[in-house]
């Protein structure tokens, strides 16, 4: 999709907010961020131990070259004081510092909004080359939707299509750890490469409203797939196996895993596919694809192969009502991935389901 031409009056990024203005929940909520930095990166674990050995450094046999590329135009197009504002230590924490909150917290790095048409191509051309085609059209979606939430507040100084973050990591190589991120409201991919290797992890996109009925996107809609594949699935068990994957029933107002929660534990509860018909396994692989087809094709193909390995131990988790008007919230999970989907109710627009 071609972006339709937009007059806009001068925009800058938000700038970053004064937490001594804001509530005192939020005050803590951020507090609590920044305390969580302060552990050791461990990551999601089913027990609060790492489980060793599974994910190996290994040749893939697809290049990177292309993503390579994209990142060294991109850089190429910025002068010397846009270069070291955009660049931080790949081993740095950084890293951990991105959000799902619209307000300018932590962000870092350029914000698209401040780059001319040709960087800002180069920033979309990262984004392209190192996404599947249908999750960089997911992601520039959630972006476009972005405006339309400016669109329907009345406050284009806090929404945008333009309000995201770009940041590198090392510097982009064929045989050196490096990475790249795109940081703001809806839109947070953290995308890590060695060698031949890709790692697309965390990533969350979503969107508020999913469709935008009217305005400059009139027509653009996001995550219904995965939101009908889910449904579809939970609807195929029966009620006993329903009965199973419940998590509870009150739905979580964020994601277990989304921003500044990296070393969460999650049990392997819920419904496991050993206790799953052969059609219904059949039907939750094609679920999980949704997720590794995030990637570039090839490398895509690579880690659904990854997760396959342990589908076994693969359970399925909900929290909701199944039925086709109520909001609900599902996970799927196993030593390599998880993946979460889950509606919540209104934050910037007034609607309550």
């Amino acid at each position: 999709m071609s972006d339709p031409p937009v007059v806009r009056r001068a925009r800058r990024a938000p700038p970053r907010i004064d937490e001594s203005k804001v509530s005192q929940p939020l005050q803590d909520l951020f507090n609590g961020w920044r305390e969580s930095l302060k552990e050791p990166f461990k990551g999601i674990t089913a027990d609060g131990a790492v489980e060793s050995g599974l994910f190996p450094l290994r040749t893939t046999g697809t290049s990177t070259a292309p993503l390579v590329d994209a990142v060294r135009a991109f850089l190429a197009s910025l002068d010397d004081a846009q270069r070291r504002a955009v660049t931080f230590d790949v081993d740095g924490e950084v890293w951990r510092t991105w959000s799902n909150i619209h307000r300018n917290l932590m962000r870092h790095g350029l914000c698209v909004v401040e780059l001319t048409e040709a960087q800002r191509e180069r920033a979309y051309g990262v984004m392209r080359a190192g996404l599947g085609a249908r999750a960089y059209e997911t992601a520039r979606n959630a972006m476009r939707l972005n405006e339309t939430l400016a669109e329907l507040t009345g406050l284009p100084d806090e929404f945008g299509d333009q309000f995201y973050w770009i940041s590198i990591f090392g510097t982009p190589s064929p045989d050196r750890p490096w990475g790249w991120q795109m940081d703001g409201h809806h839109c947070n991919i953290n995308c890590f490469v060695l060698r031949d290797q890709i790692v697309l992890s965390p990533m969350l996109l979503g969107s508020e409203p999913v469709t935008a009925e009217a305005g400059v996107y009139a027509g653009v809609t996001v995550l219904r797939e995965e939101e009908a594949e889910g449904w579809a699935f939970m609807n195929a068990l029966s009620p006993e196996q329903r009965a199973c994957t419940l998590v509870g029933t009150e739905l979580p107002f964020d994601g277990y895993a989304s921003g500044f929660k990296d070393n969460i534990v999650v049990p392997y509860i819920c419904l496991p596919t050993a206790e799953m018909t052969d059609e219904q396994r059949e039907r939750l692989k094609r679920l999980i694809a949704l997720s590794p087809d995030r990637l570039p094709q090839s490398h895509a193909t690579q880690r659904f192969d990854e997760v396959l390995a342990h589908f076994d131990c693969t359970v399925f988790g909900w929290i909701g009502e199944c039925d086709p008007v109520s909001p609900f919230y599902y996970r799927i999970y196993n030593p390599v991935i998880f993946i979460e989907f889950y509606h919540q109710p209104g934050v910037a627009l007034p609607n309550t389901g």
